[in-house]
């Protein structure tokens, strides 16, 4: 599977992250090396995921890189609630966030699924 970067997924994840580092730029200095960089890491772990599990040559393998970048996905919602709860983003920036992330983890999930079988 060394074609990942034409995958809709990754695509998606790619741009999710640049969506995330736009967000964290207005988060408080003191978050720096907590929530602004667990959320980055995290955004960052759904793409890195995906494109390491293609180098691998069974689509077991692929599959299993595929749930850890479902993880990192779950995780930024964590890192979101934490934001909006903690009134570092606005309510509109926290549902567009979450409604791109749901929908990376959905289709990190069809896939995953569809090389179970």
């Amino acid at each position: 599977m060394n074609k990942f970067k034409d995958l809709k997924v990754y695509q998606k994840a790619l741009k999710f992250t640049k969506l995330v580092r736009q967000t964290i730029r207005t988060f408080p200095k003191e978050e720096i090396f907590g929530l602004t960089s667990q959320f980055s890491r995290a955004a960052d772990s759904i793409v890195l995921n995906i494109a390491e599990g293609a180098g691998n040559s069974s689509k077991k393998e692929f599959a299993r890189f595929l749930d850890y970048s479902i993880r990192s996905g779950f995780e930024c919602i964590g890192c979101l609630d934490i934001a909006l709860e903690n009134d570092y983003v606005k309510e509109s920036i926290y549902q567009k966030l979450h409604n791109d992330v749901n929908e990376i983890i959905a289709m990190l999930d069809g896939l995953q699924k569809s090389l179970n079988h």
